[in-house]
């Protein structure tokens, strides 16, 4: 049985939803403040983690923030505010989905599966190295050069980059891509997708290797070193 652990303030939440998640092989366990839930994340073995973005002691993105120091447990961004921009963020600081409040339990069920399922399969698919003119992705220790300079990546930067670099000259649709990185339809999001474009182009100066085909989407255009 899986593991997951949510922390959120409503302390009504927890009782009614831990009982519908165990129909999908799912244990859910509750804390109401991020500093219980960071003690149960310490002491425990959980499977992912949902957030409300709304909390006392430090928001949900300070949260996710402190989470993804020294762990890639999948996390779930929860929160009654649907703003475009606070989706990014959650992503960008390495959410693997956002869902805004208020939600049928049976969808997050289905997001929580989808990103078990993601990280189940990680492993396979990280054990490889990706090598261009000045680019190397190191996807086992998740790392990234450029010009033999290491680059910070957020956890979502970096799946973006190793999903085009592992296709080169493939074009993918914003539509894909979030489907891809996230295992959901997304359609409503698809402007995430040019500003986390953006961002990684940035950090990837002065390489060019990042194309965007009109009304198509992007490509991976690096030359294999």
């Amino acid at each position: 049985m899986h593991r997951i652990l949510l922390i959120d303030d409503d302390e009504l939440l927890g009782p009614p939803l831990a009982a519908y998640l165990q129909r999908f092989d799912m244990r859910l366990d509750s804390a109401t403040r991020p500093s219980e839930g960071l003690a149960k994340l310490r002491g425990e073995a959980y499977d992912a983690a949902i957030l409300d973005v709304m909390l006392p002691e430090m928001d949900g993105f300070e949260l996710c923030r402190t989470i993804r120091k020294d762990s890639e447990l999948p996390i779930i961004m929860l929160t009654a505010r649907g703003e475009v921009m606070d989706r990014i963020v959650g992503l960008e600081l390495g959410a693997d989905d956002y869902l805004p409040k208020p939600f049928e339990p049976r969808e997050l069920a289905a997001r929580l599966q989808t990103i078990l399922r993601r990280a189940r399969s990680a492993p396979a698919e990280e054990a490889v190295a990706l090598h261009f003119d000045g680019l190397h992705i190191d996807l086992a220790r998740r790392q990234v050069q450029r010009l033999d300079q290491s680059v910070e990546l957020t956890g979502t930067e970096f799946e973006l980059l190793a999903l085009l670099a592992r296709e080169p000259q493939k074009v993918f649709s914003r539509d894909e891509i979030l489907n891809r990185l996230r295992g959901h339809e997304a359609e409503l999001h698809t402007r995430a997708v040019d500003i986390l474009i953006s961002r990684l182009r940035k950090k990837l100066e002065p390489l060019d290797c990042i194309k965007t085909l009109r009304n198509a989407g992007y490509a991976f255009a690096g030359a294999r070193a």
